[in-house]
Parts: structure tokens; C-alpha cells; sequence
């Protein structure tokens, strides 16, 4: 996402295309995009840049929100997911996605019926497996009773932790991968975000509660406790967020983006870090809910996705 999308300037093409051929060669093996990065120029990006090592990665995409002229739209009618499959079939220069999502579920649309046209994806060959994002224990079991669902995509850091409430056990019990999106918490556990002066122009943080005001300070004050426990455990801040949430399950996946190699580089080594108990029990008690300032998501925002929330005394 961004390498192309919402997070202000992208970087240059040459540089992204470098950047994930680079991914490749360290080990990484699921890339993940949508329709929405870039309103395609992210699939086409990766189609460009290794659509040539395609037997190297699982591709990940999705449908169901786009961009409709050069705005962002949910709909989740199936006629729309087959048009969006067909046109990220040829952005990605592929004949089939390995895990095809609903990137949010279209409210209007009943989820069984959306579903259902990814399962005739699946049965056409030109999807290999199904999953979800931003969506509740309730709707996974919905639409896992309509076709397997083999992924769960929900934003899952110390620093949001709305999955606890009930998708964490749901894909658990379910067999689903949850494959936890922004585990640096939007780069901000990685200490990337000091100021709110350092979000420029069209970087989607500047609407997110928690990087403005007396949030951002509030929420800085916890940042320094959780680098003096990085420090304590001889890794990077990136390194000991993500190894916390590799270390919520066996079938927990994190998918950190960044647009630097040296990042790449960092984020791999975290499979490397060893996180005790008594780590993860330090970092459970510094970011609880309640702890955190401020809301994941403006209110329309949050209006439009499906997962459970914290009780609004709470942080999340």
C-alpha cells in the first residue's frame, strides 16, 4: 500500500520496483495489495516489477472498494467483484490471484451474496482462495458457512488490539489465518511519527485520531516506554511490535509495508527476536485499550467497517 497509496508522496517507480524485487530475495513470500492502492497502479506495479518471479510469492488482492472516478468506493455486488477481478487479473499480468479478498464488506450487500461470488472465482480457476477484511467474528462465521474463508485481514498491533475481541479466537477455532495489517501500527511503533507536522499532504494518518493533538502526545509517552523495553530486549521497536504479534498465534501472519530497504531489511530479522512471557505481558499491560488516546479511525470511517470495538472510554 505504500508504494503507492495513502501514506503522501510514493516513492519513485524505479525505487519501489528495486524495493520488491529485494523483498523477494530476502524470503519474503506473500505480497499483498488492492485494487484500491493507487486505483490500480499498485497491481500494476507489482505485475511489472516481479510479475516475472510470480511462482516465488503468494499474491494477495482485493475487491469490493475502489477507486470510481478518483474517489474511493465500497460496493460489494457481485457484477462489480467479477469486473474488479478481471481487471486486477490484468494489471497483475496473471491468470490467478492465490488469496482474493473482500476488502470491506459492502453493508448494502447481504455478505453471503459477496461471498458467494468469490466462491464462483474460486470454481472458475482464477482465484485459489477467499478471505475477508476489517470484518467481525459474526460475519466471518457467515461467510464461512457459504465457502471456507482462509484469511482474515484486520489492522492487529500492541497498539490495536480490537481483534482480541473476538476474531482473534474466531479464525483460531475456524482454521482462517488472521493476517494482521499496519503491525507497526502505521509506522508509528517503529518511532516514525514524532510530530504531526511530519504527515504531509494526503497521508491518511492526519484524519486518524491518534496522530493529532493530545493524542499524539499521550500516545508518545507510551512510544518511549515501549523503546526502552526494545532496547532492554537487544531489537529494533519495528522488530519487538511485530515479533508480539507473530507471537498471538500460530496462525497469525503480519504484513508490514514500508517504502525503505532498510526497513525491509529490519522487519525480516524480527522472526529472529526472542519474546518471552514476561515481555509480552510488559507490553500487554502498556497498551491496553484504555491507555491508548484516541479512536483507529475517524467516525465515517469507522461507520463503514464491520469489526468489534473497544467500549468508547476505552483507547480503541
Amino acid at each position: 500500500m505504500s508504494l503507492s497509496h495513502a501514506y503522501g508522496h510514493p516513492p519513485a517507480h524505479d525505487h519501489a520496483v528495486r524495493l520488491l524485487n529485494r523483498a523477494l530475495d530476502l524470503g519474503y513470500d506473500l505480497l499483498d495489495t488492492a485494487a484500491l492502492y493507487g486505483f490500480g497502479v499498485n497491481e500494476e506495479l507489482i505485475g511489472e516489477a516481479v510479475g516475472h518471479r510470480r511462482r516465488e510469492f503468494t499474491l494477495a488482492s482485493k475487491c469490493g472498494m475502489q477507486g470510481v472516478d478518483g474517489k474511493r468506493v465500497i460496493d460489494g455486488r457481485p457484477e462489480t467483484l467479477r469486473r474488479t477481478l478481471e481487471d486486477s487479473l490484468r494489471r497483475l499480468r496473471t491468470d490467478v490471484i492465490d488469496l482474493y479478498y473482500l476488502h470491506r464488506w459492502d453493508k448494502q450487500v447481504p455478505i453471503e451474496e459477496s461471498v458467494g461470488a468469490l466462491a464462483e472465482m474460486v470454481r472458475a480457476g482464477k482465484v485459489r482462495a477467499i478471505g475477508l477484511s476489517e470484518v467481525s467474528a459474526d460475519t466471518l462465521r457467515r461467510a464461512h458457512a457459504i465457502h471456507p474463508i482462509a484469511a482474515v485481514q484486520n489492522e492487529y498491533s500492541p497498539w490495536s488490539r480490537n481483534v482480541e475481541l473476538g476474531v482473534l479466537e474466531a479464525t483460531r477455532a475456524l482454521g482462517t489465518a488472521l493476517v494482521a495489517f499496519s503491525p507497526l501500527a502505521r509506522g508509528f511503533l517503529a518511532g516514525a511519527i514524532r510530530s504531526a507536522d511530519q504527515l504531509v499532504e494526503g497521508d491518511i494518518r492526519r484524519s486518524m485520531p491518534r496522530f493529532q493533538g493530545p493524542n499524539l502526545a499521550a500516545n508518545l509517552a507510551l512510544l518511549a516506554r515501549f523503546e526502552t523495553l526494545a532496547a532492554e530486549a537487544g531489537c529494533a521497536p519495528a522488530q519487538l511490535s511485530l515479533a508480539w504479534v507473530l507471537a498471538r498465534g500460530p496462525h497469525v501472519v503480519a504484513i508490514p509495508g514500508t517504502t525503505s530497504q532498510v526497513h525491509l531489511d529490519e522487519n525480516f530479522g524480527a522472526g529472529r527476536v526472542a519474546i518471552d512471557t514476561d515481555l509480552i505481558a510488559a507490553i500487554d499491560s502498556l497498551f491496553t485499550p484504555e491507555a491508548v488516546a484516541g479512536p483507529r479511525y475517524p467516525a465515517a470511517t469507522q461507520a463503514e467497517i464491520d469489526t468489534e470495538d473497544f467500549a468508547p472510554s476505552g483507547g480503541n
